[in-house]
């Protein structure tokens, strides 16, 4: 919509409403109900399936973490489930004290059972929790989380005599460089040389008894072992792995999670984690009721009936009310919420407008109270004809094209670096992402913490790495298609379009899918570009670091970097700001070199607010706590 269109709609707007008795606003004020534009139909409700900020929005109003948010200062630590807690020396192990009247909203108890239980369910193998890797903190988890069940016996002292240095070099992880040949699995298996090669592929840690038992018959000959390593070690650790095999380890590998009591749950840190306490501020580290869930099938089952509109409960200040698909999501106040007394409003109606300017449209003609985003090209004209309307505000984001590194041509980092080097990231941000700021970098500034500029335009160097990638001139490059979910990313990609083909001489379509397909499409390598952005999770540079390691849920670029993740892993035990600091802008350039997704700007938060909203600040994560929020008629 050009900015012209937009001035001749505001009369009409204002006549129409005029004209009427009664807008939707002016009714949803006089019943408290607070009327959200929220982008996207959710994905799903169960927070433990779930990665995107439009489904964060509405179960942040169904549930609640251990520290609640502030509704003005972004390092304030407000009691949510916890009433209080408490941390040792070394900020590895918290005590935390729930809230002696927390209920879920059918009336049953919030226990620290339920924690350890949503904590277990997000990081068991079999559940694939697409961002388990939030609660790798917890001691042990990530071990758990990876199935890496030979780890976990030996480090538990399960096989007798035997220690993790002494085992250490066999293969338990898969080797994807064997080929299985004709058998695709152990049944089809029939001579022992294809056994052995099954067992290869698969590493001993997803071997059932029964392929472990085999190789136990004759394990120097069946299985390839390091030389460190006795033939009684290698028998002792293949009879406990057959023994234990199919049995979750989750009480055996010692996940940092424990219920003291009902009302007193502990947790011990891989490492210190001084921000904790704002870590669990995220819908990952929320509990799930045990009862219900079990109720509709196994704890590892996922998409069951438990988070259904008749089924769902949760321990926040509304609870669900109505769940109309592609239209709206309503929720209520939760009378069993511990603090029920403080909670200003009484209901919020969430609206999945994905086009933003219907959503615009939908402001100015009295349906909404805020919306999710504003158009970058409508930005001047609402400033200069309804200012009061306006919020533009810093958010701790960053907007990048994810790359698939595992096709042919996106699997070269010269042709990667080559598509950043001739994105002219000033001229985006100006004419197309107003408010916006040119990124040099994927983390944006962060208290004392400033990566080191890496990002550039420059289309001579660009040509020259793609020709010494075998694509002069664009010669032979393939035609990928770029990923988009919003009317809103068109724009960009279509600059990004135009950039490539004129310094590249690329040829790039544009393909526009549903949210649904477009998160899908990336988890399962299904893309070969995709535009997208990250949203800070917490206020630490890890929750834009650590996602681009191997396995994670959030990385769906297909690259990963050993010397990357030993740089992470030595920050995170560091407790000195200034050597955590140092280790993270070296992994990030070296992140920047490789190049997995390309980084294109950082968020400023572009949005409409009617001013009858009260108890709505600025907030850097944009995580306001629906409960603090009150309108005025």
């Amino acid at each position: 919509m050009s900015r012209r269109l937009l001035i001749f709609i505001f009369p009409a707007i204002l006549l129409l409403v005029s004209c009427q008795r009664e807008t939707q606003v002016e009714r949803a004020n006089r019943d408290g109900i607070l009327l959200v534009g929220n982008s996207a139909e959710p994905k799903a409700l169960d927070h433990q399936l779930v990665t995107g900020v439009v489904e964060s929005k509405v179960i942040t109003s169904l549930f609640e973490g251990l520290v609640a948010d502030h509704p003005s200062q972004d390092d304030a630590e407000p009691p949510g489930a916890a009433a209080s807690w408490e941390h040792n020396e070394d900020m590895t192990e918290w005590i935390f004290r729930l809230q002696p009247e927390g209920k879920w909203s059918d009336g049953t108890a919030v226990t620290a059972g339920d924690f350890v239980f949503a904590f277990h369910r997000l990081l068991h193998p079999d559940f694939a929790g697409p961002y388990a890797e939030m609660l790798y903190f917890l001691k042990n988890s990530e071990a758990y989380n990876k199935n890496q069940r030979g780890r976990i016996l030996v480090n538990a002292g399960a096989v007798p005599g035997v220690a993790w240095d002494d085992v250490k070099g066999i293969q338990f992880a898969a080797d994807d460089e064997i080929d299985l040949g004709d058998s695709a699995s152990w049944e089809d298996a029939i001579t022992d040389d294809q056994r052995r090669r099954h067992v290869r592929s698969k590493g001993l840690d997803a071997l059932s008894a029964a392929s472990l038992s085999w190789i136990s018959e004759d394990p120097a000959v069946r299985f390839e072992w390091p030389a460190a390593t006795s033939m009684e070690q290698a028998e002792d650790l293949l009879r406990i792995m057959a023994e234990k095999a199919g049995e979750d380890l989750f009480q055996i590998a010692g996940v940092g999670v424990t219920a003291e009591d009902d009302f007193t749950l502990r947790v011990n840190l891989r490492e210190p984690v001084p921000y904790l306490p704002s870590l669990t501020r995220h819908y990952t580290w929320f509990p799930v009721p045990k009862h219900v869930v079990l109720q509709h099938g196994k704890m590892t089952d996922r998409f069951t009936k438990w988070s259904n509109l008749e089924h769902l409960v949760g321990n926040g200040p509304f609870k669900i009310k109505h769940w109309r698909f592609h239209d709206f999501i309503e929720v209520e106040r939760n009378p069993h919420y511990w603090n029920a007394a403080g909670v200003g409003l009484n209901g919020i109606r969430f609206f999945p407008i994905e086009n933003p300017y219907t959503e615009t449209r939908a402001f100015f003609s009295g349906q909404l109270h805020t919306t999710y985003q504003l158009p970058s090209d409508l930005i001047r004209t609402v400033k200069e004809n309804e200012p009061e309307y306006l919020r533009q505000e810093p958010y701790v984001g960053t907007t990048f094209v994810r790359l698939n590194t595992t096709r042919p041509g996106l699997s070269d980092p010269r042709v990667r670096q080559a598509l950043a080097l001739t994105l002219d990231r000033a001229q985006i941000c100006e004419h197309i992402m107003e408010g916006f700021m040119p990124a040099t970098s994927l983390t944006p500034k962060m208290g004392s913490y400033e990566p080191e500029p890496k990002l550039q335009f420059d289309p001579e160097r660009a040509r020259a790495l793609l020709a010494e990638a075998g694509f002069p001139d664009g010669d032979g490059f393939p035609v990928f298609s770029l990923l988009i979910a919003r009317p809103s990313a068109r724009a960009a990609a279509e600059a990004f379009q135009a950039m490539w083909l004129e310094h590249l001489n690329i040829r790039i379509n544009i393909q526009n899918r549903d949210w649904g397909s477009y998160i899908n499409a990336q988890q399962t390598l299904n893309f070969d570009m995709a535009s997208a952005g990250w949203i800070g999770d917490y206020l630490d540079p890890t929750t834009f670091l650590n996602m681009w390691t191997a396995g994670n849920g959030n990385n769906n670029t297909g690259w990963s970097d050993p010397r990357y993740e030993a740089l992470l892993r030595e920050a995170a035990l560091k407790a000195e700001p200034a050597e955590r600091f140092a280790l993270f802008r070296e992994a990030e350039s070296l992140l920047m070199e490789a190049l997995p997704i390309i980084p294109i700007s950082h968020y400023t938060r572009n949005y409409l607010l009617r001013p009858e909203v009260k108890g709505w600040h600025p907030l850097l994560l944009d995580n306001h706590p629906w409960d603090a929020i009150r309108l005025e008629r």
